[in-house]
């Protein structure tokens, strides 16, 4: 079972992202604080959740978070600054939108931009150890699916109900076959891409 937070001291927001990898689509952020009571022997990494698994937990996120927030940053602004700094922005947006005032902050990765004075601390593979962390990836990921099945109503034709912008092999060649949607990174470039399923 995953920790319930780096430390008990203060009021601790999780926060992850989801999207950064796609090729078309907004990256997502999500911040969640958990209360010293939650226990989750099912709380992991979103990555390595089954989806129904993911939607699952995120009721239970939701219900039971003493508060949580989603943000994005459009697929524009990840070509006007950079995937780096939108996800960075995508993360601040969220901490506006939280009600409760954190404490700390802890971030899945290396680097974050730091926010409004508060203390915080990155952690690689937080979201495979703290409990606050892997709930704000669920988060983010569960929000950001929905919101790329929405957009494959207009556009099926990449598969984003599947790939949800990833850079599939079936997307790569829907963008040969179709060209760039108005959703796709123009700034993320094809050539030499290994192509991943996820």
């Amino acid at each position: 079972m995953l920790k319930l937070s780096y430390q008990t001291n203060l009021i601790e927001v999780g926060i992850d992202e989801a999207g950064r990898g796609c090729l078309a689509g907004p990256v997502f952020a999500a911040a969640v604080i958990l209360p010293n009571s939650f226990i989750s022997k099912e709380l992991n990494d979103s990555k390595k959740l089954h989806p129904n698994k993911r939607t699952e937990l995120r009721k239970i996120i939701e219900l039971e978070a003493l508060d949580f927030s989603v943000a994005y940053c459009t697929h524009d602004e990840i070509d006007r600054w950079n995937i780096f700094k939108a996800t960075m922005v995508a993360m601040h947006r969220c901490l506006d939108k939280l009600k409760m005032k954190p404490e700390f902050i802890v971030v899945d990765g290396n680097k974050f931009f730091e926010y409004r004075n508060i203390p915080y601390k990155t952690i690689v593979k937080g979201d495979e150890t703290y409990m606050n962390i892997a709930a704000a990836s669920i988060l983010a990921k569960t929000y950001r699916d929905e919101y790329m099945k929405q957009l494959h109503v207009e556009f099926p034709m990449y598969g984003w109900n599947e790939n949800k912008g990833y850079p599939t092999e079936y997307h790569v060649k829907a963008i040969e076959k179709y060209g760039y949607s108005p959703y796709h990174r123009r700034t993320f470039q094809l050539k030499g891409l290994q192509l991943k399923i996820f």
